[in-house]
């Protein structure tokens, strides 16, 4: 396992599109699950009335996800091809999930974009690919799914493929370096076998194209961040903190400071043990999916949305943030004053807008303007309301990308490029 290359791989998409049920197909495919959990999960499928669901149960065991045939939360689950290990991610794309599938875009390296061949691009499609670019999810592969219930027609692939691709140019991707996959996830289609009822397509399938994905570059050298994601308390080792190494790396025995802490300090330790996937590692880096133990960490202490680090560099425990952000989906307009929850790394804080430098719209900029609105991009000054750890783009990019959430829809989303740090 470890030899491989690890690869964390977000599959997003409108609610209803496919997306649990290809990361189901493909690991049954792939032999990742086996013969017997697959009848179990149909047998179940069918007394709850739900036929044709068994390939999302694999990732949707939540009981309640179950009953109603939804993601809520995020599921990891791992599966290798030749050359790649993966984590797999399955976001939730029901609009009322969205801040855990912000939790997950952040924490991919590559995501699947679902579209079904039927439905085309729809609301949250387009959030998806916004948050996802947002994010800093550089590779994407399309894969328009369900082409049974349109015949396996060339013409509706092609339809859907450049309605896909002038969504893609929009938030920035280059159509021509993605691969759109046509096929079916229920019945099989060039998931992971290649499909006999599309002979007019030449491309890779889908599990092909996923072992095509580049190398993720993995920023050793940057300084150790880890957000935490939760934190445990097992009897008998600890306080065990659980998140995904962004940059940097972390050995056993090393020293760690974990902030802004429950009382918004500093709060050392010592790190005994490292764990992935149920396997015991000497160090862990970029991308890794972590659980560890620390000596000197109490229960009280931590919690989601506080970052590891060493004591040589201390995660940035931000006063007040400049940013640019663009305004995506606002029913009004944003003004100095308004306090939405930010989705940084896996905090959520609300921060207090308190100036908008500029704002641009297309070529043109307003210094110092009243308002922002929906398209509009600018640069602001905001204020956390909690200490929140930030940091600057130009220093540890993969810390200082955040997307805002109000009522229930992504709002905005951005980064920051400037902070000037609270004193602990």
């Amino acid at each position: 396992m470890a030899e491989k290359i690890h690869i964390n791989l977000v599959f997003i998409g409108h609610v209803d599109h496919g997306k649990s049920t290809t990361v189901g197909r493909l690991m049954y495919d792939t032999g990742a699950i086996d013969e017997q959990q697959m009848r179990k999960l149909k047998d179940k499928a069918a007394q709850l009335g739900k036929a044709g669901f068994e390939f999302a149960y694999v990732m949707d065991n939540l009981k309640e996800e179950q009953e109603r045939g939804v993601t809520i939360d995020l599921s990891h689950k791992k599966f290798e091809t030749d050359k790649y290990y993966f984590t797999i991610i399955d976001a939730p794309g029901h609009k009322d999930f969205v801040k855990n599938m912000i939790t997950g875009a952040s924490q991919a390296d590559a995501g699947v974009l679902c579209v079904a061949a039927n439905d085309g691009v729809n609301a949250q499609t387009k959030e998806h690919v916004f948050l996802a670019k947002t994010l800093g999810v550089g590779q994407i592969i399309v894969a328009i799914n369900k082409m049974d219930l349109q015949n396996y027609d060339e013409k509706r692939f092609n339809e859907v493929k450049d309605e896909v691709s002038k969504l893609l140019t929009s938030v920035g991707y280059k159509p021509d370096e993605v691969k759109f996959v046509p096929m079916s996830s229920l019945k099989g289609d060039n998931v992971a076998k290649k499909s006999e009822n599309m002979t007019w397509y030449k491309g890779p399938i889908l599990l092909e194209a996923i072992d095509d994905l580049k190398e993720p570059e993995k920023p050793t050298e940057l300084p150790l961040r880890m957000p935490i994601q939760d934190v445990y308390n097992i009897t008998g080792i600890g306080v065990v903190p659980v998140g995904r190494i962004e940059t940097g790396v972390m050995k056993a025995g090393d020293k760690v400071v974990a902030v802004p802490g429950r009382e918004g300090k500093q709060i050392p330790g010592e790190v005994k043990t490292i764990e992935m996937h149920h396997e015991q590692m000497k160090q862990a880096g970029p991308g890794d999916n972590v659980g560890i133990s620390v000596k000197g960490f109490g229960k009280k202490d931590l919690a989601r949305g506080d970052v590891l680090g060493h004591p040589n560099n201390v995660p940035t425990v931000a006063e007040e943030f400049t940013a640019k952000m663009v305004v995506l989906n606002h029913p009004s307009v944003i003004t100095v004053g308004y306090t939405p929850v930010f989705h940084i790394h896996t905090s959520q804080v609300a921060c207090q807008v308190i100036e908008i430098k500029e704002k641009t719209v297309g070529t043109t900029s307003t210094p110092n303007p009243d308002f922002i609105k929906n398209g509009e991009s600018a640069t602001v000054v905001l204020k956390p309301v909690q200490p929140l750890v930030i940091e600057k783009q130009g220093e540890i990019p993969q810390m200082s990308r955040f997307a805002i959430r109000d009522s229930g829809t992504t709002v905005a989303a951005g980064m920051c490029i400037d902070l000037k740090p609270k004193s602990m």
